[in-house]
């Protein structure tokens, strides 16, 4: 009975994985927070206010996750490399009001550099080109309600959202240099937490001897996790990365161990693939899933035979039944 729940649950992990991989098109989520600095801003200290921990330093690579509804202090060196009185130079920010400094979105850290009269609490604040090094510091709120998403059929969808903290502009709008980072929820940002923990943990199984099959399981689940999390399904990776918790890896080849992690993703892809196909609304491709995992299972049975006969038989009466299905 196990090495059958075994063998349906591989096809379901193998259909979960090419499933993540043509589902909804969004937009990619990504990991990386901030983008690498131009010739303007030479360095940037992206921090919490609150507690004044630093999230992302440039200068140390120092790259943390910002949140929305995070309150931050973000400070720029800007090495201005000519005068031109006559040229405007303007900074300004998408964050919102600092609810901890007031209506204060800009604080001058270096008094060598003469912004002349600005104010303060101007979102956007205009000053003549001149030569000499720039450090500033702004505050605020990062906004809420753009990362999480509503898909087709009311799905939920978590997806990291593009943010600039401060923009350096010529006197016609454009930009010269910029920080710019993506903004995370309270979903991706567990995720991320997850991620990194399983990957420390696969790092470990591997210098440690463990079964060579039973870690390309482990990381082929955390890819499709990776998968299904870039296209904004934060809570299902969540769920699939969860039921890589195993208590003994097996130092061998010993399929009955690989049976949790198995039995976990068979029910998330179960899940995916109903999700796939309400939003497609298209038989079509589950029919060409079907046909692409027939032909994975044709070499899978065959590396399985070499350890468990048994197993390749059932695995081989799956396959035939697949085939049944589609018509082949």
């Amino acid at each position: 009975m196990n090495k059958k729940i075994l063998a349906l649950s591989l096809i379901l992990v193998l259909t979960a994985v090419y499933l993540t991989s043509v589902s909804l098109s969004t937009v990619k989520a990504q990991t990386t927070t901030s983008q690498p600095t131009g010739r303007w801003i030479t360095s940037y200290t992206v921090k919490n206010a609150n507690n004044g921990a630093t999230i992302i330093d440039s200068t140390s690579n120092q790259n943390g996750y910002v949140l929305e509804g995070d309150e931050l202090s973000v400070t720029a060196t800007i090495d201005i490399s000519q005068s031109s009185p006559s040229t405007s130079l303007s900074l300004t920010t998408s964050l919102q009001h600092s609810s901890l400094q007031g209506n204060m979105y800009w604080q001058l850290d270096s008094t060598s550099y003469n912004l002349g009269n600005f104010n303060p609490n101007s979102r956007t604040i205009t000053f003549a080109e001149n030569q000499g090094t720039l450090q500033i510091t702004c505050f605020g709120l990062v906004p809420t309600g753009s990362v999480t998403q509503t898909g087709p059929n009311g799905i939920t969808l978590d997806i990291p959202t593009p943010l600039s903290l401060i923009v350096l502009q010529d006197p016609s709008g454009s930009t010269l240099d910029q920080v710019k980072v993506n903004i995370t929820d309270a979903a991706i940002d567990n995720y991320l937490t997850i991620l990194n923990s399983r990957e420390n943990t696969l790092k470990g199984y591997k210098s440690s001897g463990v079964d060579a099959g039973f870690t390309q399981i482990y990381q082929n689940v955390i890819d499709a996790s990776k998968v299904m999390e870039g296209q904004g399904f934060a809570s299902a990776a969540i769920q699939m990365l969860n039921g890589l918790s195993v208590s003994s890896p097996p130092s061998a080849s010993t399929a009955g161990l690989l049976i949790p992690i198995a039995v976990a993703m068979a029910a998330i892809a179960a899940v995916f693939a109903f999700l796939f196909i309400r939003i497609r609304g298209k038989v079509s491709y589950f029919q060409l899933v079907v046909e692409d995992q027939i032909k994975d299972l044709e070499g899978l049975t065959l590396r399985i035979s070499k350890i468990d006969r048994m197993a390749s038989s059932n695995l081989d009466s799956v396959k035939e039944r697949l085939k049944r299905l589609v018509g082949m």
